[in-house]
């Protein structure tokens, strides 16, 4: 059976989660329908002198909420088919978790690596450009954010043109996130896609119920893990998923693929890239050459973190993970999802597990227009009460509590700690609410994942008074 396109393996996810609800034909229609979609191509000057014609897109798949809200990601394979499959995820995901947006993807057709830092901030500020000029970039109207291939960078070169095409100086800072701290940026923002998939992650091992099912015990606790794609997201969901007691037996990215089922230490490994290029030839692991060849490995659990169709029709009957935890958008296609889901194999779908990212953008988004850092105004009164609590229980006991316990309860929460609470509590959540509406219709988690985010876009679209 040949894949089908990503936006038509979107749709079809969609589709199969539909007929779980009782919605008219058109609203489902105008739910799954990207509304607008900008293609332009403009010139680059090269540092050579020379003219190359760039294409990039933006897509704004649905208004129900405003404003939109999608990454904008640098990559030679990127298409309207693709950002338009992103927007329709966004838009779904950020349902999932609550988060009041809709949904948006903007993508750049280049290979980054092929171009100097002086042309890709050119390429960006039009970019930028293109986006003002038509109305498809602002704090109430379309927010992008990093995806793959860009970072905080390429966030403030958006932000400082945007200044200074616009009169918006009031809550300019909120027209895109995944700024650096400096530049209204928000703490834990960079970790953020990666926890989130281990919150996601860790909620689901903690079923008791759902763990038996596949012949597992509940906990992160001793559990093998493969992680493919060692950018921002695979490297901080492998990092806190080892630090929450798993063992990363695997690792692999673009240049191949290393292997010990006894272990691999992150750090390390990411120490050897740094020093030779390449995560092979790792002491004590074993090399394979064809990195896609690590997910067919034994483990328990395998979080695919890189691009989307690593898992299709072909290797999907050769993985030997219990668990695929899709830390990447769209990693495993329709047909692979049949028969993962055929096999008995738990599927944390990407639509809810990568939503980490989205939800600590829109704590950044709500800082900006606050004009205040969380915490600023109630740490010091929170340091102060506990203090004051911790001093009477002393003086009850007649002894003195271990200083370095005393600091660590009155340490009030800082900027990150609230977000990274606000996150945990979000994934926990979203989680336990697609796990009960995956009981409910006896489904897989994916189909529970898009049931629930119909429904709320729905919620939304009948309040506005559109289907009456």
């Amino acid at each position: 059976m040949s894949e089908i396109s990503f936006l038509a393996q979107v749709n079809r996810m969609f589709e199969k989660a539909a007929v779980h609800t009782k919605h008219p034909k058109g609203l489902l229609d105008q739910i799954r329908i990207c509304n607008s979609t900008y293609a332009m191509q403009f010139p680059l000057k090269r540092d050579d002198g020379s003219i190359e014609v760039i294409r990039a897109w933006r897509a704004e798949h649905s208004q129900h909420k405003t404003p939109t809200k999608g990454g904008i990601r640098y990559a030679p394979n990127v298409n309207e088919d693709e950002v338009t499959a992103l927007a329709s995820l966004m838009t779904y995901k950020c349902a999932i978790v609550d988060v009041p947006f809709g949904g948006a993807k903007g993508g750049i057709c280049i290979d980054r690596r092929k171009y100097s830092e002086a042309e890709l901030e050119r390429i960006t500020r039009r970019y930028t450009f293109e986006l003002v000029k038509k109305n498809f970039i602002g704090p109430g109207i379309d927010v992008p954010a990093p995806d793959y291939g860009t970072g905080a960078k390429e966030m403030s070169w958006i932000l400082d043109t945007y200044n200074s095409l616009t009169s918006d100086s009031l809550d300019a800072l909120a027209c895109v996130t995944g700024k650096p701290v400096g530049q209204g940026g928000v703490r834990g923002r960079k970790e953020a896609t990666g926890r989130g998939v281990f919150f996601g992650l860790r909620e689901a091992c903690s079923h008791a119920e759902d763990m038996a099912q596949l012949g597992l015990s509940p906990g992160l606790t001793g559990k093998t893990v493969i992680v493919q794609g060692l950018g921002n997201v695979g490297y901080h969901a492998a990092k806190f998923i080892q630090e929450g007691g798993a063992i990363i037996v695997g690792l692999a990215e673009y240049e191949g693929a290393i292997y010990n089922a006894n272990g691999l230490d992150l750090e390390k490994v990411v120490k050897h890239r740094k020093e030779t290029g390449s995560i092979l030839n790792f002491p004590g692991a074993e090399n394979i050459t064809h990195s896609q060849a690590a997910l067919e490995l034994p483990c328990d659990i395998l979080v695919p973190a890189a691009l989307e169709a690593v898992i299709v029709g072909e290797n999907a009957t050769r993985i030997q993970a219990k668990i695929i935890a899709e830390g990447a958008n769209g990693p495993v296609t329709a047909h692979a999802d049949t028969i993962l889901n055929e096999r008995g194999i738990m599927i944390i779908p990407d639509v809810f597990l990568n939503a980490g990212g989205v939800t600590v953008s829109y704590f950044e988004w709500l800082r900006n227009l606050q004009h205040v850092r969380f915490g600023r105004m109630s740490k010091r009164f929170e340091q102060n009460m506990q203090t004051r609590m911790l001093d009477a229980i002393q003086t009850i006991m007649g002894k003195k509590l271990d200083p370095q316990f005393m600091e660590e309860v009155i340490h009030g929460a800082s900027e990150e700690d609230l977000v990274n609470s606000g996150l945990e509590d979000t994934m926990i959540n979203a989680y336990n609410e697609i796990r009960m509406i995956a009981q409910q219709h006896k489904t897989d988690l994916r189909t529970a994942s898009f049931i629930n985010a119909i429904d709320k876009v729905a919620v939304s679209y009948l309040e506005m008074g559109i289907f009456p």
